[in-house]
């Protein structure tokens, strides 16, 4: 059984914003309403955190790819009171929408801020339509959504190789933050793997996660440029 994590270098990470877009697209994201956007209803699955190194006036800057980390203990999970959301087998945490009472409870719970309300009846007017992806719902108002690590592809994956009557390798199975970076900064694939890319560069001694002191257990990894001010640890 795989344990699913990645990996995202930022000496590589230019702040494309592909990813952003790539998950916007693939997942149905509806684009939020400037007026929305204003009351800070914005609905991004995976967004660049800004984060502030230095002191004034010798100030810097740097983005940082942030999607939901799916967490080995994650907190999100403990305050649910309909159990709309859980961890499976491979470390994978899901949301089950139509479970969802919308009482956020979970986005509260999540330090990372990676859980998305969702306002307002999503609209996909004229052509925008036809792009939907098939193989994703489109959620309603009133539930809280996530990065599912676009688990319809390991299906699709898993399926393929079922049919070619071999093992599910490494690269079958990519989300698409992951796939259409141009840099090659997102890494993915299963942790427990001591041989994967992804298992290697968790063991990096750049390698770090977010707020590791919370005990969250992030399967998610940043490697920093260099020196970093919140970077301790790089168990897997």
């Amino acid at each position: 059984m795989a344990r699913w994590g990645m990996a995202i270098d930022l000496a590589k990470c230019s702040a494309c914003q592909a990813c952003v877009v790539a998950c916007q697209s693939e997942n149905n994201i509806p684009c939020v309403p400037p007026e929305e956007a204003r009351s800070g209803r914005i609905l991004s699955w995976i967004s660049l955190l800004p984060e502030l190194e230095g002191e004034y006036p010798r100030l810097s800057m740097r983005l940082v790819p942030l999607p939901c980390l799916h967490c080995d203990n994650p907190p999100c999970i403990l305050v649910c009171p309909v159990k709309a959301t859980g961890i499976n087998a491979e470390g994978t945490v899901h949301q089950i929408y139509p479970r969802c009472i919308g009482c956020r409870y979970c986005t509260t719970g999540c330090p990372y801020t990676r859980r998305m309300f969702n306002w307002y009846k999503p609209e996909f007017p004229g052509d925008l339509a036809l792009a939907l992806n098939p193989d994703v719902s489109v959620r309603p108002k009133g539930v809280v959504e996530k990065c599912t690590l676009c688990h319809h592809r390991l299906m699709q994956a898993r399926e393929e190789a079922k049919a070619a009557k071999r093992p599910l390798a490494e690269g079958d199975y990519l989300p698409a933050c992951a796939e259409v970076c141009p840099s090659g900064a997102i890494t993915f694939g299963d942790l427990d793997d001591p041989a994967s890319a992804v298992a290697q560069l968790a063991r990096n001694p750049r390698a770090f996660r977010l707020l590791e002191d919370l005990g969250t257990k992030p399967k998610v990894f940043h490697l920093a440029e260099g020196e970093w001010s919140g970077g301790r640890g790089n168990q897997t």
